[in-house]
């Protein structure tokens, strides 16, 4: 395994036009769209409040001007790339909670950040090879993202060179020592407070995790970004590794990474009744909902 840190890499010249279209993002709007999610949504246990959910994250994709459609049984929702034939870069998200939990860190925070980044380069949809998917059940074993995955990717439908999976991104402390690791992780974090994004990607990455490295030093030189690269398949060895809807593309061998604020090893709120709106710290949000969105410019201007 091996950690990169953003602050090792040396900043590079920008592109002003991706520095413009991160600026829309905004930490009220994000704020907003947190609070509007997170009620309890659990698929099994709260079905309607779960559909009402669905319905709203499809209208606000459609009100930026996307395409969407229902994918599957348990209503994953993704939009349609600009070119059907294209390889794309996929966002993703679950917007399920633990029963009874309002999941606003759980998983509306990184709803909230998907959607930023659709609303932020919506006007280049037709330029840009990019999806957007909700998926749903994450919390019942990962069954929206597998279904899609297995029934919409694998046969074809879907040319996905790279996925970017959103889990728990709103949740920051500054406080030293508030960041943990899975115990038996053979790493050393080089932050012992839980103030940065973390990602996490397995070989078939490749080069993602260092260009993702790069692009928050050239973009955000300021935001604390840690990537973790793990080789070999060790991410069977440790189960924490596996716990969330990029697991089916690493299984279907789909470059892919989670983005994540690392949940219990930093926010005490997770799978508890007190993952509420206002514990999340939105400045944090908005940073990496620009992480996203400077990745989709300069990953589609470079292809």
């Amino acid at each position: 395994m091996q950690v990169l840190n953003s602050f090792s890499y040396a900043s590079r010249v920008t592109d002003p036009r991706v520095g413009d279209v991160m600026e829309v993002v905004s930490e009220s709007w994000l704020r907003q769209t947190v609070s509007r999610i997170a009620v309890p949504r659990n698929f099994t246990a709260e079905p309607e409040r779960n559909a009402e959910i669905a319905t709203w994250i499809e209208q606000q994709l459609q009100g930026f001007g996307y395409q969407t459609h229902r994918q599957g049984t348990y209503d994953n929702i993704a939009t349609y790339p600009s070119d059907a034939h294209s390889s794309v870069i996929l966002i993703g998200a679950h917007y399920d909670s633990v029963p009874g939990t309002p999941g606003a860190d759980d998983n509306g925070s990184a709803v909230a950040a998907m959607l930023a980044c659709a609303k932020a380069v919506s006007p280049f949809s037709a330029e840009l090879p990019v999806c957007f998917v909700a998926f749903n059940r994450e919390e019942e074993g990962l069954l929206g993202s597998r279904d899609f995955v297995t029934h919409f990717v694998v046969p074809g439908h879907m040319n996905v060179r790279e996925a970017h999976i959103l889990e728990m991104v709103g949740y920051r402390s500054f406080q030293p020592g508030s960041q943990r690791l899975p115990a038996g992780l053979p790493i050393q974090s080089p932050r012992d407070a839980g103030d940065f994004l973390a990602l996490v990607a397995n070989n078939g990455a490749r080069k993602l995790p260092d260009e993702l490295v790069q692009c928050a030093r050239d973009y955000l030189p300021e935001f604390p970004v840690l990537a973790l690269k793990v080789f070999l398949g060790m991410e069977r060895m440790f189960p924490h590794l596996l716990r969330s809807d990029h697991t089916p593309f690493w299984e279907a061998r789909i470059p892919a990474m989670m983005w994540t604020d690392t949940a219990e090893f930093r926010n005490p709120h997770y799978h508890q009744t007190t993952d509420t709106p206002d514990t999340l710290d939105y400045a944090f949000c908005r940073q990496i909902a620009q992480l996203l969105i400077a990745r989709v410019m300069t990953s589609s201007t470079s292809s």
